[in-house]
This record gives structure tokens, sequence and C-alpha cells, in this order.
């Protein structure tokens, strides 16, 4: 590097100063430029059109030699002038200077400004072309550098490509994949620090924002806070009190004890499960053309509600949803050496103790997405299932998006289509079924009697209309027969036959009894599955060769298949069954520098077990490893995002360079690791998010309106979010202060009242109509919490998808909270709200005379404070008002249907058939209070009511 001496004048004295003069590049340098920036582009942009051997050369113009360049095309003489980047004609098609030609012609491809500059860079340095053997040395020394100006080089098993395999990426995309590392927390110097460390983190984001919290929050808002964060429920008015009182003599004393209060609720459970559940899909049916019941998903339900108020560590959480059927199997092992006992022990499953039938039940996990055969070959739709459940996985428990991994390397994320497949292949061996799983004795069975006598009442008549349209179609085949001169074959029997040696398909029925007939025979199998509700089975998954045939209906395990069958697994070249490629093994993402606690090691250190069993324990151990750094970010992210309305890292299922990076990296470390350390315990999570400041300050930031213009999003936590209640929350919360919500836990599900129209709407099974939905017969049943509502994933709840219960189809990462007008109509006019409304009046009437004592109760049962004076004078006057209106109003009563008529398309003739339906239920069902069965003044003060549910305090979480 040479030195410029130049002088200065400073004061009188003139002084020399040393410059570094820029200095020339090296040929090493133009030969490194060349072979990894330059001629990349030259092979991306212009190979196409001017370097395929395969194809015709536009314009006689080559780009594959530094000779080509020199000698330029068929309408120009050289493109390139070595030394001269400004007079050389393919720097001036590149940069669209050149008329006529201006290169790549479209304008997506055309060449940055970085790749133009590059270009005159190597021209300018004489344009040296290096052979290949050169050129290879380069690309070599590169690949080995861990990091350079173009980023850093992660480490994988290896992509489809060598330049995806070497493919450098920016240290803020891959921020998920690097080690959690737990960092220092920082020292803020302020008159109000807290000892939290949540505080601190945030605190010195506010700090370098030149912003401070906001206060602390009121008693009363923050016990409705804390309610329906950790219950999913509004306090009481006599909660609110006592709370109040607490705080006044010791705050913080009076929030650790609330907080330990509701943790020990088993309503914390049922709250913190629903979460889970949205993430993981849940639905009691499967979806699609066939959505039929899984009549014993339930029981999972229960089983997260379970591992939330138990406190289960989070690691085993995951290895029991992901492999808990081979925990289950292994343990039984352990007791039954025999193998034919074993075999017949796990086929009727009445030897699986407690903890074993919990682990079955808890890898229903795999069964939770939509899947249905029908219309599918049987490979591919075993390929939907495996695919389904290795994103599923991934969104789940890795904050990583898998799914584009499936037909070529990630094209943002260090994921190659190799690992895709590898754990593709550590669940390739995974078959579906309904298990045979003894009932735990925390499960609830009530109502089982009850609901087996109505289901087998509607499957009898089911098989009586069905059996009375068989006999008919079998009399005329015997008839036919006769006719003939045919032997009488039964018609399963006779499918097979020639069409001239049998009688016609449906052979004595007409257009209306084949119509019919499907239809009954449809319903057979739904009221047949239906009762495996009551029974102890689980909708659970095993090992084994594929069966010989799959269907949405009825799945089974084949204990005695033959178990050294083992999957071939191959890489699926663009994600098709007709495109094998590459054998591979059964392993884990390598970009995460984990290799498996029991893994194969060797060349190979992120494979695990080959072996038909235990395949899935080895990939649910490694993602549970401590040191894995997405599965721990992944959770605490998610628990941070319930309590304040946001996550740290924007997308909750995409830790990925496409998703949005944390606002608080090493909070979120922090917490991460702290998480790990302690346990993996969630109920101290949430003390340690609660008992900070941050979670406690107000809603209400003396800088409002200069932080709504510098951080419009709250990305600095400098105040807490207000948020719309659930559609859950509402619900729940209605039923608490109308006094019918029954807090009974578990069981199989409840049938909450419908809007009619919806309830009785046609719902599509393959060639029938499912049955209608019917509420439960008492409104003891029905008013339970909203997490036991049966979920149909072709029929939503319309109050509850009206605010945004999330679709069961798709794994949900956080709750759409947009307010749409529907919102308001339903909070108004629906009949819910109409019966809630009703139910309130009526308990407020129940507990106090006066209207002013009814107009204060009702106040502080739906917003936990008593009403201003003047808010008092203008809601007693408008019940008065609304008084006056009911006198004028006689309400019709309501009448429910015992039996519905239908109307359906024949498919063979195309013409419309009726059938019968009945609703059995109806007979001697018990409704809620509807409008006819109560008086003007209840009416009138139900109107207060429902003003009360409409208010935005009531609403809304501050």
């Amino acid at each position: 590097m040479k030195l410029l001496m130049t002088p200065l004048a400073l004061g009188g004295l003139t002084l020399s100063m040393a410059f570094a003069a820029p200095a020339a590049d090296s040929p090493a340098e133009i030969e490194k430029l060349f072979t990894l920036k330059v001629k990349p582009m030259l092979n991306e942009k212009c190979f196409g059109c001017h370097g395929d051997p395969n194809k015709k050369i536009k314009g006689g113009f080559k780009v594959t030699s530094r000779e080509d360049l020199l000698r330029g095309g068929e309408d120009f003489g050289p493109s390139l002038a070595p030394g001269d980047s400004k007079g050389s004609f393919i720097v001036k098609a590149v940069k669209w200077e050149e008329e006529d030609c201006e290169m790549p012609p479209k304008e997506n491809d055309r060449l940055t400004g970085a790749q133009i500059a590059d270009l005159a860079r190597w021209i300018d340095a004489g344009a040296p072309w290096p052979n290949e053997a050169r050129q290879d040395q380069i690309r070599l020394a590169e690949k080995m550098r861990e990091r350079t100006k173009d980023g850093i080089l992660v480490k994988t098993s290896g992509g489809l490509s060598d330049d995806w395999t070497y493919r450098r990426y920016k240290p803020e995309d891959v921020w998920a994949f690097q080690p959690v590392r737990k960092p220092a927390i920082p020292k803020l110097q302020t008159l109000n620090s807290s000892p939290n460390p949540i505080d601190a983190f945030v605190g010195a984001r506010l700090a370098e924002a030149g912003f401070q919290p906001s206060p602390a929050a009121d008693p009363g808002a923050l016990i409705r806070r804390a309610g329906y964060d950790l219950t999913g429920l509004p306090p009481t008015p006599d909660e609110i009190a006592k709370f109040r009182a607490a705080a006044k003599e010791n705050p913080d004393q009076a929030w650790v004890d609330l907080i330990d209060r509701l943790l020990a609720s088993q309503r914390y459970g049922e709250r913190w499960a629903q979460h889970w559940l949205d993430v993981a899909r849940y639905s009691d049916t499967g979806g699609y053309s066939n959505d039929y019941e899984r009549s014993n998903m339930w029981r999972y339900r229960d089983y997260v509600i379970r591992a939330f108020n138990d406190d289960k560590p989070y690691d085993r959480f995951v290895i029991e949803q992901v492999a808990g059927d081979e925990l289950a199997d292994a343990s039984l092992r352990g007791r039954i050496q025999d193998w034919n006992r074993f075999q017949e022990a796990r086929e009727k499953g009445d030897d699986y103790n407690a903890e074993e039938s919990e682990w079955l039940v808890a890898s229903s996990f795999l069964r939770m997405g939509p899947w249905d055969p029908a219309m599918v070959k049987q490979p591919e739709a075993r390929q939907m299932y495996i695919d389904d459940v290795v994103n599923a996985v991934g969104e789940t428990f890795l904050a990583s998006s898998l799914r584009c991994v499936k037909c070529h390397d990630h094209k943002f994320d260090p994921i190659p289509t190799r690992d895709y497949y590898r754990i593709y292949a550590a669940f390739a061996a995974t078959q579906l079924a309904e298990r045979p799983a003894p009932f735990l004795p925390v499960e609830n069975k009530a109502g089982f009697e009850e609901g087996r006598k109505m289901t087998k009442r509607l499957h009898a008549f089911a098989a009586e209309k069905r059996n009375a349209l068989y006999d008919k179609r079998e009399t005329a085949a015997r008839q036919w027969c006769q006719e003939h001169n045919r032997e009488y074959v039964p018609h399963e029997d006779r499918k097979k036959l020639p069409d001239d040696e049998k009688p016609p398909r449906h052979v004595g029925l007409d257009y209306v009894d084949q119509g019919r007939l499907k239809v009954r025979e449809q319903d057979e199998w739904i009221w047949n599955r239906r009762m495996e509700r009551y029974e102890p089975m689980a909708q659970s998954v095993y090992n084994g060769p594929d069966p010989k045939f799959l269907n949405a209906r009825k799945l089974r395990m084949n204990a005695k298949a033959n178990n050294k069958w083992r999957p071939d697994s191959r890489i699926l070249m663009g994600g098709a069954l007709q495109a094998p490629g590459v054998e591979v093994t059964p392993g884990v993402l390598s970009a995460l520098g984990v290799a498996p606690s029991d893994g194969e090691g060797g060349d190979d250190p992120y494979a695990i077990t080959a072996d038909l069993d235990g395949r899935r324990t080895a990939l649910a151990n490694w993602i549970a490893h401590p040191k894995n750094p997405l599965t721990a970010r992944a959770i605490v992210n998610r628990v941070w995002q319930y309590h304040f309305g946001k996550p740290l890292a924007g997308n909750p299922n995409n830790f990925g360079a496409k998703g949005a990076r944390p606002t608080h990296p090493e909070l979120l470390d922090w917490l991460a690791a702290d998480f790990v350390e302690h346990g993996w315990k969630f109920k101290r999570l949430h003390r340690l998010i609660m008992s900070s400041r941050t979670y406690r300050q107000s809603g209400q930031h003396p800088e409002a309106e200069k932080l709504a213009i510098q951080d419009a999003n709250n990305d600095l936590f400098a105040r807490f979010p207000t948020r719309r209640l659930t559609a859950e929350e509402l619900r729940d919360g209605m039923l608490r202060v109308t006094g019918e919500l029954n807090t009974r836990m578990g069981g199989a599900p409840i049938m909450p009242e419908m809007n009619m129209e919806v309830a009785l709407q046609p719902r599509m099974i393959q060639f029938s109509i499912a049955p209608a939905y019917t509420p439960s017969r008492t409104p003891g049943e029905r008013n339970r919490r909203s997490i036991y509502a049966y979920r149909v994933r072709g029929l939503a709840d319309p109050f509850l998808e009206t605010f945004n219960q999330p679709s069961p189809n798709d794994s949900c990462e956080a709750r759409d909270s947009a307010s749409v007008p529907p919102q308001a109509f339903t909070l108004l006019n629906s009949d819910v709200m109409t019966d809630r409304s009703l139910a309130f009046a009526l308990r407020v009437e129940g507990e106090t005379k006066p209207l002013g004592k009814q107009v204060r109760r009702a106040f502080q049962l739906a917003l936990g404070r008593a009403p201003t004076k003047a808010e008092l004078d203008r809601m007693t006057a408008y019940v008065f008002e609304m008084r006056k209106y009911h006198n004028g109003v006689k309400p019709e009563k309501r009448e429910f249907p015992t039996r519905i008529t239908r109307s359906l398309v024949e498919e063979f003739s195309g013409k419309v058939f009726e059938y019968e339906e009945i609703l059995p239920v109806f007979e001697d069902y018990v409704p809620d209070k509807k409008a006819a069965d109560v008086s003007a003044n209840t009416r009138a003060l139900a109107d207060l009511c429902l003003l009360l549910f409409n208010s935005n305090e009531f609403v809304y979480v501050y």
C-alpha cells in the first residue's frame, strides 16, 4: 500500500499527514471476482440464450469464454474492451443504453446495480478468464470460509446442488438456527428499575428509543387481565373487591397471590389448552368430502388440558405427542416377553396401564390434520398424510414451515430437501388406527349411557330403513334369477360377476329407493362410528407396513403384519412419488448443529435409528433436546404472544428468513435459556412474565401520540396492548356472568345451541348428507366451556366463527383480530346473545329486587364495577322505557322440530328425492329461557344486559 504525503496548513504551521491510497485490485482478487460473481451472473442471466449448446445461439453471440466476448455477434463486433468498461458493448447492453440491444430483455431479469458494478470492475481490470482448474481452486477456498462479506456459511447435510450447499446467508436471516446463548441482563440506572429481567431487556430498548414505560395499571384492570389471560374467564365482583383490598395493603404480594391462585385453578388448563389446540388443529371430524367423526379425539383434548394443569414439562409434552405410541409399546414390551402375546395385547389394549394409555392418547397429535383418502390412490394418500405430519411437526414444535422443502431445497432457509425426506423417513412407518386404550380414572365418562342410548336409536332407525330397501332389492333379485334361470347370489357376493350373469345393480328400486338406500347406508356408518365415542379407544398410530386399504371411516391396527418390513425412503424429486431419487435414512435438521442424543454417530451425526420402532422417539428426543435452538425459542415466543397479544418474533410458526425478526432477540434467548434451565415449566414462565412491570403496565401511555408515530405496532412494549376477547372467552365470559357456566371438565363433546338455519343446513358427506347438528338436551350440558364444544370441520359454529375462532384445517399461529360488521350484528341480534341476556336478567332479578339495585348488580357482574350516577340514571330510565315497549309485545313460543324432510338429487338419474330424518333430542328437550317464557319486565332488564354485553368494556381487555 502506497502512502501519499499531503501538506496541511494549521495555525501557520505546515504538517505532513499520511493518507492511504486505495490499492488496485490484485490479479488474485479479480480472478476471485470473476469466478464468484461475474461468471455465475453470466450463467444465470445470459447462458440460456447465448451459451446453451443444445439451443440455437441467438444473434450468433456466445458468452461462454473470453474469446467469445471478444469475437462479438452477427450484428456487432467485440462486446468486450479489456481495461475499458465504458467502451465495452456488453456493459452498455446490460445498462440498457444500447439501442435495440437491451440485455437481458425482460424487465424482471435486468441486472442489479451491484451486478453491473462487478462486471465493470472485472473489465477495467483486464477481464481475465482463469481456467477451470483455477476456478475450482477459488470456489473450493471460498466454500471453506465460514464468514465472508456475502454472509455466513451454514453447514447442512447438503443440498441437491453445490450452489445451494455452499450458499451464504445474512446472519440476521438465520438467527433462529444459531445456538441459544443466555445474554447478560442489561443494567438500567433508573429510579424505578425492576429486578425482573424482562423489564431490564424491555427497558433498555425503551431507553434507547427515548421512552419510559406506561404507569402501572389499575388493580381492577389487572385482575381482569390476569383472569382472562390465565383462565379465559372474568373475575367475579367478590374476587375484584378482595384483590383491590389486598392491593391497598401490599400490591406486590397481592399480585403474586392472585397469579398463584389462577395458576392453581383447573380453569387454567382449559384456557391454555385452547391455545395449543389452535396450533395443533384440533377437530372432532376428519374434513374433506368424507367429514367423518373422529369419535375419540376428545381424549386428546382432555390430555392437553391435564398436561397444562399438571404443569407437565414441555420437553415431555413434545415427546409424548410425537412418539407416545412408541413409548407405550416399548413399556408394554418390557412386561410381556412373548412376541405373540405382546402383539395380542397391543390389539386388545387391556394390558396397557394408565400411563401407557395416556401416551397412546397423546399421539393423537399425529392424527390431527384433515385427511381423507377417498378418490385417491393409496400411495398418494399415504404421502399426503406424511407430508402433513412433517409440516405440522415443523410448524408446531420448531417454528419452521417445511412444506416447500418437499419439492426443492429451501429457497431462503438452510433446510435441504434431504433433511425433509430424512424427517419424512422418521414417519414413513407410521400408520393410522383407532387403537384400544383403557380409560383413565380421571377421564370424564358422564353422559355415556344417555349418549349410547340416543346413538343406538338413531342407528336402529337408519338400519330399519336400510334393511327394508335392501330386502326389497334382494326380493327383486331372487325373482330376476328365477326368471333367468340363474342361481341367486347375495348382493355383496355378486358384485364381481359379469353383468350378464347377475340382475341389474338396483333391481327392484326406483330412483327414490336408490337415493334413500345410499343415505341409509351412510347413516349406518355414521352412527356406528359415533358409538366409538364412548369406547376406550384412541385416535392413534402404530408402526408397520402399508395397510391393504385406507378409508376415513374405520382404521384398525395390524399388529401381526410383517415386522421385518422397512420403508424404502428416498428423496422424491419435485415431491413426486413417480420420481424417486437417492435413498435416505431417518434423520433430523442438520443446520441446527445438534446431533440426536441417541443418533447413529459416525460419518452421519444427524442420523437416527432405521429400526421399524423408535424412529419417532429419536426424532422427538431431538426436538426436545435442551440444545435445540428452535424448540425453546418457539414455545416461549408463543407464551409471550398469548400474554401480550403479539410475539417477540413476529411469525410463531415460521422463524425462517421470511418470518418477521424478533423485536427483542436478547430477551427471547434469555427466556428460552431460562425456560430450559428451570425444567421446561410453563407455570414458572407465566409467573416470570406476569410479575414484570412490563406486563403490569397500563394500556395508556403519557406520550401516546408520539408513540403512535414512532412505534405504531407497539414493538417497544411501552404500553399494554388492548385486545378483544377471543370467541371462546366471549361465550364463556357471558356464561359466567349469567351464572349458567357448568364447570364440569372433560368428556365427550358438548353441543351448544346453534342458529337453527345453520344447524339443519345440509352438510355433505360423500354420496349423502350428514345428520343434522342437534344441541345437547339440557342447559347444564350445553353451557359448559367452549373448549368442550363439538368441532366439525365442515360446519363451524356461526357465533364462534364470527368472532374469529380459527379453522382447524391449518395451524393457527395467531388469531385474526379484525373487527367486521357481522360481529356487531351478532352481538346485538343473534339468538345466543338474546338467550344470554335473558339468563343474565333472570339472575339479577333473583339476587335483588329494586330496579336501581338491579342496574348496579348488572354493572358489577358484567363490568366488575359500580355504575356512575349518570350511568345509573340513564340505564334506569332506559329500562323503564323498554318496559313500556315490551308490555305491548307478545313474543311467539319457540317450537323445535322432532323430524325433518331432506331432499337430494339421485346421482344416476339426476332426479330429486326426499327422505325423513328424525331429531329425537327435541322430544324431551330443555331449552334455554326464551322471550316468551319471561315477563315484560324481565325482557326490559334483558335489554340493559344486552347493552352491557355489547360495551367495549366487556368485549375488550385493557
